[in-house]
C-alpha cells in the first residue's frame, strides 16, 4: 500500500474518530441538559449545587471505571482466546502475576490509563488469535454502556441517578471510539490499529507474539540479553511501516542496550529516530534517551549531547519520570555534562525509590549495571582531569 493511500485511510479513521466524539458529546449534552432543567425545577439552591458537583464527580468516576472495564475487557475476551494471564494496570497501579503469585507494584506509561499484558498461546502456522484480544476492551464499553443508556431509558424520571447512568454510558461510548477505531493517538497506537495492523502483516504477528513472551520473560526476572537471540533480529526495512514489526526494532536495541553493545546500539537507534517509520513516538522518544546516554558513556563531545537533549524531549522526560531507563540517562546527564551532582544523586536517590516497586526487576538489574558504567566514566575523567593539572602545574 503507498504512503498516500495510508495517510488517506487514517485520514478518514480521524475524521470518523471525530464524529464519534463529537455524536457521544452532543447526545450526552443532550441527557445532560434534560437533567439539568430537571434539576432547575425543584429543590433549594444548595441541593442543585450538590447534585451538580456529584455530576462531575460521576464524569470522573465514569472514566476511572470505564479504564478499568476496557483492561477487563481485554483480559475476558483473552481467556477466551487461549491467552493466560500476565499482568492488569490501572493507572500506576499494577498487578503482576509473578512465581505464581499475584503481587501489586508501581508502573506508569505516558498515553495510557491502564494496561492488561497477557501470554499468548503457542502460534500454528504463524499465526494465533489476536482482534478479539485486541478489540475485548472496546467490545466490553459498548455492551456496559448500552445497559447503562437502557437502565436510564427505564427511569425516565431526570433522577440523579438517571442521569449519573447517561454519564457512565457516555464516557464508555467515548472510551470504545478511542480504543476501537484505528488510530495513532499522541504517542501510541490504539487497539484498533494494531488489530488492523496485525491482520495485514504476518511479520507484525509474530513480532506481537515475541513482544508478548518476552514480557512474560521480563515478569519472571530473565533480562532480553538472556532471551532466545532469534526473538529480536532487526526487521527488514519493507516491514517498518508496520508498527508492531517496527516495534522489534525497538526491542532489538533495548538488547543492545543490555548487552553493553553501546556503539552498534547508538548508530542503530540514531538510524530508526531518522528515518520515516511506524516506530511509534513514546518508543522513539525512549530511543533518544538511550541515544544520549551513549554518546555520555562514549565521552562524545558534549555540545553534541546537548544539541540531543531538546525542550520537546525534556518535556518527554518528564512525563516518564518514573521509568528507570529515563532516570537513568538523566542520572549521567546530570552527572557529566551538566556537572551537577547533588542532582545527579537526587536522579540516583529516585531511581531506587522506584525500583522498589518496580515490577520488571530484571530491567532493575540492567540499570543498574548501566548507572554503573556512569559512575566509572565520571571517575575516568576525574582522574584524567587531575592529571593534567598535575602535569600543567609541573610545568
Amino acid at each position: 500500500m503507498s504512503q498516500e493511500k495510508k495517510k488517506s485511510n487514517q485520514t478518514v479513521a480521524s475524521l470518523i474518530l471525530i464524529i464519534v466524539f463529537f455524536a457521544a458529546v452532543f447526545c450526552g449534552g443532550i441527557l445532560m441538559g434534560k437533567f439539568a432543567a430537571s434539576i432547575a425545577k425543584g429543590g433549594s439552591s444548595v441541593e442543585k449545587i450538590v447534585s451538580l458537583l456529584i455530576m462531575l464527580a460521576a464524569v470522573w468516576a465514569a472514566i476511572l471505571f470505564h479504564v478499568a472495564v476496557h483492561e477487563a475487557g481485554h483480559l475476558i475476551f483473552g481467556l477466551l482466546s487461549g491467552y493466560t494471564f500476565s499482568s492488569y494496570r490501572i493507572g500506576s497501579f499494577m498487578w503482576i502475576k509473578e512465581n505464581g503469585k499475584l503481587k501489586l507494584k508501581r508502573y506508569s506509561l505516558a498515553g495510557t490509563g491502564g494496561q492488561c499484558l497477557m501470554v499468548p498461546p503457542d502460534m500454528v502456522d504463524g499465526k494465533f488469535p489476536t482482534v478479539l484480544f485486541n478489540l475485548g476492551g472496546s467490545i466490553i464499553n459498548l455492551i456496559i454502556s448500552l445497559i447503562f443508556i437502557g437502565i436510564g431509558l427505564v427511569l425516565r424520571d431526570g433522577s440523579l441517578i438517571s442521569g449519573i447512568m447517561y454519564v457512565f454510558a457516555v464516557m464508555g461510548f467515548i472510551s470504545a471510539g478511542t480504543n476501537g477505531i484505528p488510530m495513532r493517538l499522541g504517542t501510541i497506537d490504539n487497539d484498533g490499529y494494531n488489530a488492523y495492523a496485525l491482520r495485514k502483516s504476518p511479520e507484525g504477528m509474530r513480532s506481537f507474539w515475541v513482544q508478548l513472551r518476552a514480557n512474560e520473560q521480563s515478569s519472571k526476572g530473565v533480562r532480553l540479553k538472556d532471551m532466545p537471540a532469534e526473538w529480536f533480529e532487526f526487521p527488514e526495512e519493507e516491514h517498518m511501516n508496520n508498527s508492531m514489526a517496527a516495534t522489534m526494532a525497538v526491542f532489538a536495541c533495548n538488547r543492545l542496550m543490555d548487552e553493553q553493545r553501546f556503539e552498534e546500539a547508538e548508530e542503530k537507534m540514531c538510524y530508526y529516530c531518522e528515518q520515516n517509520n511506524a516506530i511509534v513516538g513514546l518508543h522513539k522518544n525512549l530511543l533518544r534517551c538511550d541515544i544520549i546516554y551513549c554518546m555520555i558513556v562514549r565521552n562524545a563531545d558534549l555540545k553534541e549531547t546537548m544539541r540531543m537533549m531538546t525542550g520537546e524531549l525534556k518535556t518527554f522526560m518528564k512525563s516518564m519520570k518514573n521509568f528507570p531507563s529515563v532516570i537513568r540517562t538523566q542520572y549521567a546527564y546530570a552527572l557529566i555534562v551538566e556537572k551537577e551532582n547533588d542532582r545527579a544523586e537526587e536522579f540516583k536517590a529516585l531511581f531506587e525509590k522506584v525500583a522498589k516497586n518496580y515490577p520488571y526487576q530484571s530491567d532493575i538489574e540492567s540499570e543498574r549495571e548501566l548507572i554503573e558504567i556512569v559512575d566509572k566514566v565520571y571517575e575516568t575523567n576525574v582522574n584524567q582531569f587531575e592529571e593534567t593539572v598535575s602535569e600543567e602545574i609541573a610545568q
